[in-house]
Order: structure tokens, then sequence, then C-alpha cells
């Protein structure tokens, strides 16, 4: 390990807490940590900063909003609703929206934030997947990113319940139906969570608590042992020609680090100051107090719970009747299953793909998505499977802007959701093989140098030139296929594992994970020199 000392400007303050805490060591080995640079680990940055911004408009919100069904009469700023009963959640969001000075812009800040934190998530989530930084030995991290995304949809669907509007309340709606329909317990679940009878006056109280204090307590929680694990772990890299599985290349962590981090948090609350004050989102002053009795169309729930609506849409109406009872699949099915397959199959791919190849190892370097044409499809798959259900979920609204009958859209969806993702695997691993040859022909021939030749006999050719270092140290990065362990050794032993249907399996799905791969050699012929990054100003720590 490289020794440098700690930055003056903070010479100071190890002093100070070292006098009283003995923690100079500490504070003088992380202030040193090198944190790779790279624009992809920005989306994990972005969903921390929604969520930090997520706790600020919060709180603010709490101090005015009565999460209360108590039926009052409205009479206040927005004089279209003079005079209408309502609950006091909905006549308080309405208070927050026009009378609070400000309030309008924490409300819609608030919520931006809600939809930036799950698409940040989700977005950090897929960076991690296609690149295989979910390896050994950064399971349990991506477990606790399962987790919070989950958290995050259920965090979603409570805040957006609590103004009691009609959108709400049509979510909650199904909600309900949603608990019902849970075998022999479904009718003490919605007894339980919402105190009596469908809305009862404990529902919006209840998801207040969950909504300001349980969850969010949970998920800060999740979000402290990720960055823990992850500062313990150091971050995952890209390939590039000084990064190495034992070492870590990139920028301190003071002063070039902390300043960048800092300058993205404004960046990203600046953004969302301008979505909050010039995009409207959630008027819930047109939607009106929730009334069973009416009804909206072309009504959607925030983006990442479209898939949940998508699937509910899409489903037949089977339900089967026996001994009494009435088991509602057309409800069961869609709000367990989709997600069950994404979530349950992400939750299980890192320690599957490790039982398949057998590989065991530590993985620092990530790897290029077109490297693992496997993975790589079945991620795609499960985008086109989750997409195809988010966009479902506005089947009627597809109808009417294309002309189409709402008939003919829910079929199309329906052979789509199981075709859809077939297609995206076959299709995305194609492309992956291709981008690999392209790659070993990069090694073996050397790129295109513009440069035409004309030879002796009169032909023409154009001169390939060697790639440069770091694109060959990139392609090069790529692991070709290793041999699958012999299922018997020399003395016709049968190796750990090899025996009975599970081994047999596990054999089959090794051989179609490495099938089709291109392997890419180093030809030796490497005409190029080190280049040496200008005006960077890095530093390099072993692991």
């Amino acid at each position: 390990m490289s020794e440098t000392t700690a930055p003056k400007a903070v010479e100071g303050t190890l002093g100070f807490l070292d006098e009283r805490l003995g923690s100079t060591t500490f504070f003088k080995r992380n202030v040193k940590k090198v944190f790779p640079d790279h624009w992809s680990f920005m989306l994990g940055e972005i969903a921390l900063y929604s969520f930090v911004i997520l706790l600020l408009t919060g709180t603010f919100l709490t101090l005015w909003f009565k999460p209360s069904m108590l039926e009052v009469v409205y009479e206040g700023s927005y004089t279209k609703l003079n005079g209408v009963k309502m609950s006091e959640a909905y006549a308080s969001t309405l208070h927050i929206s026009f009378d609070v000075r400000g309030g309008l812009l924490m409300r819609q800040i608030h919520h931006w934030a809600a939809i930036l934190f799950m698409a940040s998530i989700i977005a950090h989530m897929l960076r991690v997947f296609f690149t295989g930084a979910y390896r050994k030995p950064r399971e349990l991290n991506w477990l606790i990113g399962i987790g919070m995304f989950t958290l995050g949809m259920l965090e979603g669907l409570f805040g957006y319940s609590l103004p009691d509007d009609l959108l709400s309340g049509t979510g909650l709606r199904i909600t309900q139906g949603v608990a019902e329909a849970i075998p022999l317990v479904g009718t003490y679940v919605y007894m339980f969570l919402f105190g009596g009878e469908f809305p009862g006056q404990d529902i919006v109280p209840r998801l207040f608590t969950l909504h300001v204090l349980l969850i969010p307590g949970i998920i800060l929680g999740l979000v402290t042992a990720h960055m823990m694990i992850m500062w313990h772990q150091k971050h995952t890299a890209m390939p590039t020609q000084k990064q190495t599985e034992d070492q870590v290349y990139g920028y301190p962590f003071y002063p070039v680090f902390m300043a960048k981090t800092g300058a993205y948090f404004l960046f990203t609350f600046g953004v969302l100051a301008l979505l909050g004050a010039f995009a409207q989102i959630n008027p819930i002053w047109l939607f009106g107090p929730y009334d069973p009795g009416a009804i909206s169309s072309a009504s959607q729930p925030d983006w990442y719970m479209g898939v949940l609506e998508g699937s509910l849409r899409l489903m037949p109406n089977w339900e089967i009747t026996a001994v009494g009872h009435t088991l509602s699949l057309n409800v069961l099915i869609p709000a367990l299953v989709p997600l069950g397959i994404v979530f349950g199959g992400a939750a299980a791919w890192p320690f599957l793909e490790q039982w398949v190849t057998g590989d065991k190892r530590l993985h620092n370097v990530n790897d290029r998505p077109r490297n693992a044409p496997v993975r790589t499809g079945i991620g795609m798959a499960a985008v086109t499977f989750y997409g195809l259900l988010w966009v479902a979920g506005a089947n009627d609204v597809v109808a009417e802007r294309f002309h189409v009958s709402l008939f003919a859209t829910t079929w199309f969806f329906r052979v789509a959701i199981f075709v859809g993702p077939v297609l995206a695997y076959i299709i995305t691993k194609r492309m992956c093989l291709g981008l690999q040859r392209s790659d070993a022909a990069t090694i073996d021939h050397g790129v295109e140098s513009g440069i035409i030749m004309m030879s002796p006999d009169g032909r023409y050719s154009e001169r390939h030139e060697p790639a440069r270092p770091e694109e060959r140290h990139v392609i090069l990065s790529k692991e070709n296929a290793r041999a699958e362990r012999p299922a018997v050794d020399a003395n016709g032993v049968p190796a750990p594992g090899s025996k009975g249907p599970v081994g047999h399996l596990r054999s089959r799905l090794n051989q179609a994970w490495n099938f089709d791969d291109v392997p890419i050699e180093d030809n030796g012929h490497d005409h190029g020199h080190d280049e040496v990054e200008g005006g960077k100003e890095t530093k390099q720590i072993s692991h």
C-alpha cells in the first residue's frame, strides 16, 4: 500500500478527534480511500441523493399533513371545492398545496424525488447485473438492493395513498382486493390493515405511520448497511489498463471524490427543484376526494407500480370455487407471480450462476455485458417482461391513442409477455456473440486505418493498425470459457456434485452457459505504446 500523509486541511480535525476518540488511524486510512471513476457509478449516488431529499421534503410535509379520515367541509383557497365534504387528510393536502408557503413546491419535489429514487435504483441494479458486479463477495449487497427496491414500491404506494383523493382511493381499493384474495388469511389481513369495512377510519393513520416511520427507518438501515459493506469491500471497477483484481485505481475520497459528490448532490437537488417548480405532478385538486361511486378513465399509478397494474389488466377472470370458498386467481396471480419471477429470480441469480459456472473466485473487475451473453440475454428478457407489463398497465390509453380496440390491445400484450422475453434473449445473445467476434477480429487483425494501399498487381486494400493499448486491454479482459470439470477422475470415481439428476442438470446448464463462446487470445503482437493520462489527479492504492 502506498503511504501518503493526510491533507493539511484535515490534520486539525483529525487531531481533535484523536484526542477524544482515539480514531486518527481510522480517519487517516479512510480519507485516502480511492474510488474508481466511471459514469455508471453515478446511478447509485443519485439514488442516495434522492433518498436524502425525500427525507428532507417529507419532514416539511409532515408538519402540516393531518392523517385523519374524519369528515370535514372544505373552506379554503381552492374555491372550486368549497362546501365539499372530504377527509381531513385530503383537506390538509389542499391546505399544503394552496395555503402553506412553498407547500406545493415541496409536495412536487417530494413526488419527483420518489420517482427518481426508484428509477435510479433500478438503473443501478441493471448496471450491477449486466456487468456482473453482484458476484462474490458482493452477493449480500445485491440482496440489499432488491430489498430496498421492494420497500420503495411499498413506500411509494403508501405515500400517494395518503391524500385520500380519487386516484389514490382507487389504488387502495385494488390493495384491498389483493389482500382479500390471499388464501385462508386474506380477510384477516384486510381487516388488520383497514381496521374495518373499506375504507374505514384507520387506513390513512396506519399508512402514515408506515410511510413516515417504519419503512423509511428500514430503508435507512439498509442504505447504511449497503454503504458500509461497499466501503469495506471496495468498489468494483470497469476493466481499464491500470485496474486489476488486486488494485483500485481512481480518485481519493478527499478532496476529489468529496467535492464531486457534493456537487452532484446539488445538481440532483437542482433538477428536482426545477421539476417541482415547472412540471406538475399528482394534481389532487383536479381529482377530487375519494368517492367509491366515482370512476375515472386513464388513471395510472406511478411508473414503478405499472407492472402490477398491467398484470392485473391482462389476467383473465379465473376463479376457483370449492367447499364454499372462492380462490380469486384473477387477483392473486397478478399480485404475486410477475414480481415473484423478476425479483425472486434476481435474488437467486448470483448463487445460481455460481453453481452453474463453478466460479467461486473473488471478482473486483466487472465484465463487459457482451462477454457474458447468457447473463445479458436473460437480463434483457427480464427487462422486456417488466416493460411489457408496464405498458400494459396503460392498455386503455394505448387503445385510445392508436385507435385500436381494447380487446385487441389486451390480447396483444397477453401474447407479447410470453413471446417478447424469448425473442429478447435470442436477439441479445446473438448481438453479444457478434460483438465478441468483432473484438476477436480487432485483436487478430487490428483496426481500420483509413489508408488505402495498392499492391504491385493493382489490387487495393486498406491497411490495418494495432489497436490502442487501452482498447486491447479492455478487449482482452474477457475470460474465455473454461473447460468443465470431468465427471469422473482418472480412477473412474465420480466427481462431487456430478451424480444424480441435479448433477446432470448442472452439467447441461454449464454447457449452455459456455456454448458459442468466442475465444479471444492475445496474439502477442502489440505495436502500441503505453499512454500516460495528462492533467488527471489520481492515486493508486492496493487492496
